[in-house]
Order: C-alpha cells, then structure tokens, then sequence
C-alpha cells in the first residue's frame, strides 16, 4: 500500500494550484477531443453527427476502468508516475483522434478504427491520470482547505479549456487581414500536437517533486498488497462509499442531462439565433464560475466541521439546481417573455455550487481513510469508483435528454411538452440527489433508518 504521502506536510495553496495546472492539462486536452474534433467531424467533414457523440460515450465507458486506475496507484509509492503516464497516453490520444478525423476525407475505414483506438487511449488517460491527481489531492490537503482546494483545480481546469479554446480558435482561423482561406488538415493537426505537447509539459512541470524526495518503502516494511476485487469490494461495504456513489451518479445525471438540449430549447421555445443561444451557454458558464467560487470562499471560511459545510452546499446547490429547472419547465410553457437569461445564469450558479461542493466530499470522503476513520492506503480506488460513477452519468446523461426530447416531441406533436417533461424529470432528479446527501452527516457517516453507521 502507498505510504510515502501520509509522512509529508500538507500542500499549501502553491501545491494546490499545481496540481490545479494538471487539471488545466486534462482539460485543455478534452476539449481538443470533445468539442474541437466534434464540430469538425460534423461540419468540415460532413459526418452524422452520432459519429462523435459515440466516441464521446465510448470515452466516457472507458473511464469505467478509473477504480482500476485507482487501485494501481493505491499500490504503488508514488502517484506522480501514474499522472505523468495518463498525461502521456491522454496526449498521445489527442493527437490521434485529430490525425484520424483528418483521415476522414479518404481513408473512412481506417480512419473510424484509429478513431476508436485514440478515443479509448483518452479515456483511459484521463481516468489514469485523473484519478492519481484526485487522490493525491485528497492525501495531501488538510481538511479545512479541501472545499477551497476543489473549487481553485476546478477553476483552473475550466479556465484552461477557455484559454485553449481561444488560442486554438484563433491559431485555426486564418488572420482577417488576409485572403480567406479553407480549412486547412495541417493546421488543424498542428494545433493538436501544441495543445497536447504543452499540456504534457505544463503536467509534467506541475507534479514534479510534489511528492518530495523520499526513498521507496522497503518491501518488508510496506503494508501486503490487496487484490483489486478484494479491496472494490471492501469499500463498496462501506456504505459511506456506497451512499456517495449512489449520490454521485444520480446527481451528475441529472446534471449532465440539459448538456445538449438547452441551446435547442433556447431556439426552438425561444426563437434566439445560434450566437445568441451560444450567449446564452456563456450566461450559464458565468453563474457557474460564481457558484465555485463563492463555495471555495464560504466551504473554506466560514466556521463549523468541514464535512458539515460540504453537505449544506451540496444540498443547496441540488436544490437551487431542482427549482431552475422546474423554472424552465414553466419558461417552456409560457414561452417569448419569460426572463429567460436570469433564470439560466441561476441554473449554472446553482449547478457551479453543488458540483465544487460535491468535489469537495469527493476530497473529504476518501482523505478520511478506511472505515474506522484511521486506516488509509484506499484513496485511489474511492476516487475511481466516485469518477466512474461520473463518467457513466455524463456518458447516459446527454444520450437520455437529447433522445428523450425527440420522444416527447414526436408524443406530444410540439416541443414546449417535450423540452417542459425533460426539465421536470431533471428537477426530480436534483431532489433526489439533495435526499441523498442529506443522509451524509458532518462526520461522514451514512444515516440509514435512522442511525449512523460507521
């Protein structure tokens, strides 16, 4: 079992803003895949748009393997290794998805099985990568610092998709002082192998030396190693672990689930054009940012057990999140009118609190140890159960919305019905989230029937 990181200090804020900087590589490098690829897949190539929404889902099925990731870690001396070689494949990946996009023009056959190949290696770097650096965060922050901990990485990982997004935007647009010129393979090909070169450098950069410099544990002095099966079972037992990945994918379902639907709800309901709904995602983003933020000040400054201020966030913030979607249920209904801009900037506010806030358990939870609370050693395998409980709600969740939006249509024979059930089943699914932490208490423990167990 690992052992060296319980024998060092606990990072302070430049520690945690490292590894904020990885979360920056991560998601600088999704981005290329998930959203950059998809529209050139879709528009410059003219492939059904299922082709990338698939590999998306199939990315998010391969992260299923994150307890296994996890669990490697876990067992190791060190977590660093397993970051750095997650970022390697994750980068590699990266670019193979953009050179079997390219390929898409002439070589279809061969272009659909590097696409698969590339798209499962960032999958799989994301959830080796990923789950190493929650767990190392988890390990080395101390408890009253993981609220505040979770919203700076997070912030960091969104702001380093934005930056990326606008330097790649404009390294792949021509200058508008020249002639206009079509879309250019090499360019693109380009801007892929500097995103995800600089990603792995800034990693690479961000985790060294972040361990410290302790010598590996004798064999003879190291705790016996558990078997994979043995120890996912172990946890699972512990129906703390058990409650909070139940939590955790009901609650990511529900927020992964109006993904895809809001910028066609906004012009099918509303009649906004595509930068005006585009916008109107920004607005969203905006109150997002807000939520982490004000929880990274209040979960880290204001008084009480950390556990307890986690909770109350998260509560709130699923409930926040319930009451703006059944506010856009109604805008589905009342249509041109409605104040539909303030209600989707509290939609991301309320989304923004309860998702740093959960992060923040994530941290709490599984820097807590073993079942009894002094144990340690399992802080990879939790972070991997809780991620892959994520990555199949983010991988169901937009599926469900957009298919069960074209259902209601063809149902109900109009869109209003359709877009107002959706948002109304998302509701339900935010208060049964916020019934679920609520049976978390502030010491960590899961109230079941009435008493705690611990």
């Amino acid at each position: 079992m690992m052992t060296s990181g319980a024998m060092l200090p606990p990072l302070g804020w430049l520690g945690i803003a490292r590894l904020g900087l990885v979360q920056s590589a991560i998601g600088a490098i999704v981005m290329l895949a998930t959203s950059l690829l998809n529209r050139v897949m879709v528009v410059e190539y003219a492939q059904a748009a299922a082709l990338p929404a698939g590999l998306v889902a199939f990315h998010y099925a391969v992260q299923l393997s994150r307890p296994k990731w996890g669990h490697g870690s876990d067992s190791g001396w060190r977590r660093t290794p397993w970051i750095i070689g997650g970022m390697a494949v994750l980068a590699l990946g990266g670019v193979l998805a953009t050179q079997a996009t390219i390929m898409l023009a002439d070589r279809h056959d061969l272009a659909l099985g590097l696409s698969v190949l590339a798209y499962a290696m960032i999958g799989g770097g994301v959830g080796a990568a990923g789950t190493s650096l929650l767990a190392l965060l988890a390990t080395r922050t101390a408890p009253a610092r993981r609220p505040a901990a979770a919203s700076l990485t997070w912030i960091m990982m969104i702001l380093g998709i934005v930056i990326t997004a606008g330097i790649a935007g404009a390294l792949l647009d021509p200058p508008l002082s020249a002639n206009p010129q079509p879309f250019s393979p090499d360019r693109l090909l380009a801007v892929a192998l500097g995103v995800a070169g600089s990603a792995f450098i800034i990693a690479c950069i961000a985790v060294t030396g972040i361990e410290g410099l302790a010598a590996p544990v004798a064999a003879a002095e190291r705790s016996p190693a558990v078997p994979f099966g043995a120890a996912l079972r172990g946890i699972w037992d512990d129906p703390v672990t058990r409650l909070f990945s139940i939590f955790v994918f009901v609650s990511m379902l529900a927020y992964s689930t109006q993904d895809l639907i809001l910028e066609p709800f906004a012009g099918l309901i509303f009649g906004l054009t595509p930068g005006q709904s585009t916008s109107l995602s920004g607005t969203q983003h905006q109150g997002v940012l807000l939520g982490m933020i004000l929880v990274g000040i209040g979960g880290h400054g204001f008084g009480g057990k950390a556990g307890l201020k986690l909770r109350r966030w998260i509560v709130g913030g699923c409930i926040g999140s319930a009451l703006a979607l059944a506010a856009l249920a109604l805008a589905a209904t009342v249509g041109p009118g409605w104040p539909l801009a303030p209600t989707v900037f509290f939609l991301g506010f309320a989304n923004g609190v309860f998702a740093v806030a959960a992060i923040g358990a994530m941290l709490d939870l599984a820097g807590r140890g073993g079942v009894d609370g002094k144990s340690s050693g399992h802080e990879g395998i939790r972070m991997g159960l809780w991620g892959a409980a994520q990555a199949a709600a983010f991988g169901i969740g937009g599926f469900f919305g957009a298919s069960a939006v074209d259902a209601g249509r063809h149902y109900y024979g109009a869109d209003g019905p359709a877009f107002e059930t959706v948002f109304a089943i998302e509701a339900v699914m935010f208060m049964v989230a916020a019934l679920l932490a609520l049976r978390l208490n502030a010491d960590n423990k899961s109230i079941i029937h009435g008493k705690a167990i611990a």
